[in-house]
């Protein structure tokens, strides 16, 4: 009986704590003018129930206090707007107080000199030297024909196989970016650096908390790293002489460019173009792979067109950029994939000064969470919304339609967009031509915080 009494006296103590610490924070932000909400723990916020429940987070939170509302998530005060007139608004109006406001530990591990972070003049300057490397001349001449032959042999093992397509595209996006980029091959370097950056991937959404074993600590770690293999690559090739025909030769060629940047300013913009093109072509290409297995009319009509492709060419004839227009079934699979996938949520923003926003005083410094994942469901946009329907990209508009997020949006649209499509396109070309696929072991697929298969997705893959 008293071991009893002890345990619920302790149960109760730690239930009043708990509720004066909820009570604490919630009048912490209390200030006039702010839209409803809750705000969470003292540091922690919601941070918790936004990454583990994700959407049906932001669904209670929307049927509890409307489409703008206040919360605290990834360690900083934030607003989240779910209101498609309001979001485009917020992207469209950079420099009105409004600036990148990406979690502190994306800053802290893809560096400072990312062209999420910076803003102003230094984001187009930052965004003119990442268009430069990604130009459709440079994707021409330089970067499909790499593309092409990294796909070529990457995808030549995978017949009477069972794969995990998810770990497959993982390399696969992660290897052809570091070809693209440094030249590097299957090396003894990429083998050293995939781990590293992995780790700098799941670093980049996590609490800024600088523990041992915290995902954050993992990440700067992993950054360090990754800055110095790269700082040996570049001292290497300036001790050689050498001249380099990929992004970080023409970055380093200064004399060429009209972007010169520092060294640091080099390494970041390279994290960055990993960062962001790793995601975005794992992830589709994988989730295309899914898509087209469960529907059998889709992988029909796509087969058909890259088929087409193939039979005017000799076997040994490379995918060129001529190759792509015709592409037009292809194109529209991996829209239809990204808007049902729903790889990008969302895009934060941070206030430079208190502002007004549809009615509410928002302070200075806090975050401003552009929710724009809902969108790619909405039945005005897209009739029918949960079929996967790739014809509807076929009518063209549809791509510049003012509520589409799938590639960022406002000033901020994703510069590597078309090297992206044109990756993705050059692997379902082999993919889909060389071969016939399906699903064993039922895995199960996650959406949120980012789309993966915590078990892997394994599939049995034969000649076609």
């Amino acid at each position: 009986m008293a071991v009893f009494l002890a345990v619920s006296v302790v149960a109760l103590f730690l239930v009043g704590i708990s509720s004066a610490l909820l009570r604490w924070n919630g009048v912490r932000y209390r200030k006039k003018g702010l839209p409803p909400g809750t705000m969470g723990w003292p540091i922690f916020g919601e941070t918790t129930e936004f990454l583990k429940q994700g959407p049906k987070f932001m669904k209670n939170q929307r049927a509890r206090y409307g489409s703008f509302f206040k919360s605290h998530i990834l360690g900083c005060p934030t607003i989240v707007s779910m209101d498609p007139e309001l979001n485009r608004y917020i992207l469209m109006n950079e420099a009105k107080g409004l600036v990148p406001g990406y979690p502190q530990s994306m800053l802290d591990i893809l560096g400072n000199f990312n062209i999420a972070a910076v803003h102003g003049s230094a984001h187009k300057y930052m965004r003119g030297a990442l268009l430069s490397l990604i130009s459709p001349a440079m994707i021409r001449e330089q970067l499909l024909p790499t593309i092409d032959e990294f796909m070529r042999a990457h995808l030549s093992s995978w017949d009477s196989k069972i794969i995990d397509i998810q770990q497959m595209t993982k390399e696969m996006a992660l290897l052809s970016a570091l070809k693209q980029i440094a030249g590097i091959d299957s090396s003894s370097i990429s083998q050293a650096f995939m781990p590293e950056f992995f780790k700098l991937v799941l670093g980049t959404l996590s609490l800024p908390i600088d523990l041992p074993g915290t995902s954050y600590r993992r990440g700067v770690q992993a950054r360090k790293n990754i800055i110095s293999m790269f700082r040996r690559v570049i001292q290497e090739r300036r001790a050689s002489r050498l001249s380099h025909q990929d992004m970080l030769g023409k970055l380093m060629r200064a004399e060429e460019n009209k972007y010169k940047l520092t060294d640091d300013e080099i390494i970041d913009q390279i994290i960055t173009i990993l960062y962001s093109g790793y995601e975005t072509v794992s992830t589709t290409s994988m989730m295309a792979v899914k898509y087209l297995h469960d529907h059998p009319l889709v992988l029909e009509e796509l087969r058909r067109e890259q088929l087409a492709v193939r039979e005017k060419k000799r076997p040994e004839d490379p995918i060129d950029f001529d190759d792509l227009k015709p592409m037009r079934f292809t194109r529209a699979v991996i829209f239809e994939t990204s808007r049902m996938a729903t790889i990008v949520n969302g895009v934060l923003r941070k206030t430079t000064k208190e502002m007004e926003l549809n009615g509410f005083v928002i302070p200075e410094g806090w975050k401003i969470y552009v929710y724009t994942r809902e969108i790619n469901y909405d039945p005005y946009l897209y009739p029918d919304p949960l079929s996967f329907n790739p014809w509807r990209w076929l009518d063209k508009s549809l791509e510049s339609q003012n509520y589409l997020f799938i590639f960022g949006g406002g000033t901020r649209q994703c510069p590597g967009k078309e090297l992206g499509i044109a990756e993705i396109s050059t692997f379902l070309h082999y993919f889909v031509t060389r071969y016939r696929w399906e699903e064993v072991g039922g895995d199960t697929l996650m959406k949120f915080p980012r789309v993966e298969a915590p078990n892997g997705l394994h599939i049995r893959v034969s000649s076609h």
